[in-house]
C-alpha cells in the first residue's frame, strides 16, 4: 500500500530553455531534432566554441530589472511557469520550502575588467545590486523574495551535479516535515567568466558536440533553468493537484579523487545510481530510460559508460541512454534539473529522443545507445544523472504516476 505522506510527487514544471519557456516548448524542440547550438564568436568576441542561449525572457520577468541577474530572472521565470495554477496566497505555498541550484549566480552582471577590485562593484551605477547578485545562493534568495515564500530557502552548488541535488534535497524537507510543499531545481546564465573557465581547462568543442561518440572532442556551454513543484502524495491529494510523475528515488555522491577529473572507472557514479535504485525498491531491469550526464568530453563520457557497466551489470537486456545536452549544450546548474523534466517526459509521453550526432558510439556491453531518432516506447521508470567537478555525482529516479 502506497504511504501517501512519504510519497514524494511532482504537481509542477517550469522551464526556461534554448527552445523558450515551458515544457511544451522543450518537448516540441527535442522531438523535431531542433539543434540550439551555434558559434559563439558574434555573440562573445574572442571565444571560439559552440553555444546555446535564451533569447527571451517573459516581459514581466524581465522589466524587474538591474534588481537581480541574469541566473537569478532565469530562475524566477521558471519558478512562474512551474506554479501555474497554484493559489499564491494559500498558506502551504507561502510556506513552501525553494531550493535552487547555481554555479554562475551573478557572474554574469560582473565586467571582467574589475573582476580582481570588488570595491570597483559600488562604483558602477547599479554596483551594490549587481554585488548582492553575485552569490550562487542569491537565485534561491530571489526566488523566495519574488513570491514572498516564507519557508525554508536554500542555494545548493556542488558544480554540474546542483541541479539534481537541489531535487533530492527538497524531497529530504518534506519527508522531513519543513514544509508542504518544495520549489527545487537549478538556473545559470551564459557568461564570460565561465567560458574563460572552460576553455583553460581545453574542454569545449567549437563544433557541436558528439557525447558518447569516439571522436568526441568536447562539451558546449548553455543556459537555462528548471524548477520542479515537489509535495507529499497526501499533500497533492488534499488539494486535488494533478500529478505529473513520482519522485521514487534519489542519491547524492562524491568521489573523492580529483578536483575536476572523474573517475575513470565510474564507482562512484555507480554507487549513486544504485543507491537511488535502492531507495526507490527497483532492480535494474525496471529502468526504461537513463538520461545521461553526457558532456561530450573524452574524460567524463567514458567513466560514465564505466558506471553504467557496474551498475546494469546482470541485466537481461541493453539499457537505453542518450545525452540531451547535444541538443542545448551543458547547461551547468540548472542541467540535472532540466533533464529530471526531459526524464518525466520521457514517462509521460513513452518517446525516448535520440543524441544527436551519435556515429560512432563508445562500445558497451550494458547500454543501449538511442540514436538517429526517436524512440516510441513504453517508459515506467527513468533515472537522470549528473556528474560534477569536485567529484559530485547525483542521481534522481522517477517513476509514473499511475503506477
Amino acid at each position: 500500500m502506497t504511504d501517501v505522506k512519504k510519497t514524494i510527487v511532482v504537481t509542477g514544471i517550469g522551464i526556461v530553455s534554448p527552445y523558450g519557456v515551458g515544457m511544451k516548448n522543450l518537448e516540441s524542440g527535442l522531438l523535431a531534432g531542433k539543434n540550439c547550438l551555434h558559434l559563439a564568436r558574434d555573440v562573445y568576441p574572442g571565444f571560439v566554441g559552440s553555444l546555446a542561449q535564451v533569447s527571451e525572457l517573459p516581459h514581466a520577468v524581465s522589466k524587474l530589472g538591474v534588481r537581480y541577474s541574469r541566473t537569478d530572472l532565469l530562475a524566477i521565470a521558471a519558478a512562474e511557469d512551474a506554479v501555474t495554477g497554484i493559489d499564491r496566497q494559500q498558506s502551504f505555498f507561502r510556506e513552501s520550502a525553494v531550493v535552487i541550484a547555481s554555479t554562475v549566480g551573478g557572474l554574469s552582471e560582473i565586467d571582467p575588467g574589475i573582476m580582481g577590485d570588488p570595491s570597483a562593484w559600488y562604483r558602477q551605477g547599479d554596483g551594490l545590486a549587481r554585488a548582492r547578485s553575485y552569490s550562487v545562493a542569491r537565485a534561491a534568495a530571489s526566488v523566495g523574495e519574488h513570491f514572498k515564500i516564507r519557508g525554508p530557502n536554500c542555494g545548493v552548488s556542488v558544480a554540474c551535479a546542483s541541479g539534481g541535488t537541489a531535487i533530492g534535497l527538497g524531497a529530504n524537507m518534506l519527508l522531513d516535515g519543513l514544509a508542504p510543499m518544495v520549489l527545487a531545481g537549478g538556473a545559470d546564465g551564459l557568461c564570460s567568466f565561465t567560458m574563460s573557465g572552460f576553455s583553460s581547462l581545453q574542454s569545449l568543442d567549437k563544433d557541436p558536440c558528439r557525447p558518447f561518440d569516439m571522436n568526441r572532442k568536447g562539451l558546449n556551454l548553455g543556459e537555462g533553468a528548471a524548477v520542479l513543484v515537489m509535495e507529499t502524495l497526501a499533500g497533492a491529494q488534499a488539494r486535488g493537484a494533478k500529478v505529473l510523475a513520482v519522485l521514487r528515488g534519489w542519491a547524492m555522491g562524491n568521489d573523492a579523487t580529483h578536483p575536476t577529473a572523474p573517475q575513470k572507472q565510474g564507482t562512484g557514479l555507480a554507487q549513486c545510481m544504485s543507491n537511488a535504485m535502492k531507495m526507490a525498491g527497483v532492480d535494474v531491469e525496471e529502468i526504461g530510460y537513463v538520461n545521461a550526464h553526457g558532456t561530450g568530453t573524452p574524460l567524463n563520457d567514458i567513466a560514465e559508460v564505466n558506471a553504467y557497466e557496474l551498475t546494469f551489470r546482470g541485466r537481461s537486456s541493453r539499457v537505453p541512454v542518450s545525452s540531451t545536452k547535444s541538443y542545448f549544450g551543458h547547461c551547468l546548474a540548472s542541467a540535472g534539473s532540466i533533464e529530471a523534466a526531459i526524464s518525466i517526459a520521457a514517462i509521460r509521453s513513452g518517446s525516448i529522443v535520440p543524441t544527436l550526432r551519435l556515429k560512432d558510439p563508445i562500445e558497451s556491453s550494458m547500454v543501449d545507445w538511442v540514436k538517429d531518432a526517436v524512440r516510441h516506447q513504453p517508459v515506467n521508470v527513468a533515472i537522470s544523472v549528473s556528474v560534477g567537478f569536485g567529484g559530485s555525482n547525483a542521481a534522481v529516479l522517477f517513476g509514473r504516476a499511475d503506477a
